[in-house]
């Protein structure tokens, strides 16, 4: 399949789904989708012959900071798990929040060979207080340069400093929420 897809805006809707289901997916060690249970497929419209060997970026919401999928990539690449919230896009521009949980996957000699993830419910206060806000700041330094890269370095600087500051690790901080 190509990674080519059409350009998707945000339609301003938000999609949910209930406390007891969880969204489920894995990805080959290069992001791409080997799997999505009915969950994924009905919140982001598309089928599984749509999803099935493409970036799992596809749902990616543009007001998702790139520097939070950094610190995600960078945990789990290295064979950590990372709790997240993730804003998330579908085929027609909905989004929904999810509070995900992602972990490497390992063969029998402990060596990566690709990603799970259990994505639940977020909670919408923790939403508005914490995560909106700061993702929102993160966004406006990811776009404050004219190199992406230098905007998502300075926001990872500035996140890690916010962490520094209030003396908590990333895990620390989403779990204090």
């Amino acid at each position: 399949m190509s990674d080519k897809r059409p350009v998707i805006k945000p339609s301003g809707r938000e999609r949910h789904f209930k406390p007891q289901e969880l969204i489920v997916s894995k990805t080959d060690l290069k992001g791409h989708i080997t799997y999505a249970n009915e969950v994924f497929l009905r919140l982001s419209d598309y089928t599984e012959n749509e999803v099935l060997g493409q970036p799992h970026s596809m749902i990616r919401h543009p007001d998702m900071p790139r520097c939070i999928f950094k610190l995600l990539w960078d945990h789990i690449s290295s064979g950590k798990e990372i709790f997240a919230y993730v804003l998330n896009m579908g085929k027609h521009g909905d989004h929904y929040w999810v509070y995900a949980h992602v972990t490497p996957t390992f063969d029998s000699g402990h060596k990566v060979i690709g990603y799970h993830s259990n994505r639940r419910v977020a909670d919408p206060a923790i939403l508005r207080s914490k995560i909106i806000p700061l993702y929102a700041e993160l966004c406006k330094v990811e776009e404050s340069t004219s190199n992406r890269k230098d905007g998502m370095n300075a926001a990872s600087e500035l996140l890690a400093k916010k962490l520094s500051d209030a003396g908590l690790a990333y895990d620390q901080f989403i779990q204090s929420l």
